[in-house]
């Protein structure tokens, strides 16, 4: 059975490193290409875009593909429709793998918001010295902002800038004595992030609870109305190997 898994996410290698090992099944990884030195899952792998939807349903046609996981990034809200959309045209049997979202606790002081633009301005009050923990993509969304911000991403920023930063090209996982030094080290006030789950960067969260620090907080994209999910590799490979 040939299956597009697109992908990126730890849980999109997982998977493709336990399919590709199973005889009946041809897995092919997509990624998006936005990371210049991806970690590359075993098998099959194509790197960039697909041009849209349309551009996506040809792909899958011509390729013979009969099976999509999409297990990108929860906030790649893009690719997410696309598949969506191409699989319901072409009749093809589409799953969502999305890790758990994160959960306050205890001791917590989490704003939630919608979206960047709303983050950028709950700011206000909350602090002059911000970790921003967004990647890449987005951080213009803080360029009019006062204040200094410390950019963490895997790499650096496109877009307008805050008039005041410092760029942190780092990638996790991280500990929680080494979240706990650095925001200590900048002398943080707040944190800013997205709701991605998953224990590679979680530690942010347990070191921010431990110093009192806010954590502007931003909800994930919602997925395509109908979508069929499940939150573990386990589970995704169990929907793939009941329609091998």
């Amino acid at each position: 059975m040939k299956t597009l898994v697109l992908g990126g996410t730890r849980e999109a290698r997982e998977f493709a490193a336990i399919a590709s090992g199973e005889r009946g099944f041809e897995i092919v990884s997509s990624l998006a290409g936005r990371v210049r030195e991806p970690v590359l899952p075993e098998g099959e792998v194509r790197v960039g875009g697909f041009g849209g939807v349309d551009g996506l349903r040809e792909w899958l046609a011509d390729n013979g593909i009969e099976a999509v996981i999409d297990a990108t990034h929860p906030f790649a809200g893009g690719i997410t429709a696309h598949a969506a959309a191409a699989a319901a045209d072409l009749e093809l049997p589409l799953l969502h793998l999305r890790r758990p979202g994160w959960h306050e606790r205890a001791g917590d002081d989490w704003h939630r918001v919608a979206d960047l633009a709303t983050a950028a301005k709950s700011l206000a009050g909350l602090g002059d010295r911000t970790l921003l923990t967004i990647g890449r993509q987005g951080v213009a969304a803080f360029s009019a902002n006062p204040g200094w911000f410390l950019i963490r991403a895997i790499d650096p920023p496109e877009g307008a800038l805050p008039a005041a930063y410092e760029l942190l090209l780092a990638r996790g996982p991280f500990s929680v004595t080494d979240e706990t030094a650095l925001l200590t080290a900048h002398r943080i006030d707040v944190l800013v992030t997205k709701d991605s789950g998953g224990a590679l960067t979680e530690a942010k969260l347990h070191a921010a609870r431990a110093l009192h620090l806010p954590v502007v907080m931003i909800d994930r994209p919602p997925l395509p109305p109908g979508a069929r999910t499940v939150e573990t590799v386990a589970a995704a490979w169990d929907w793939l190997r009941a329609r091998g």
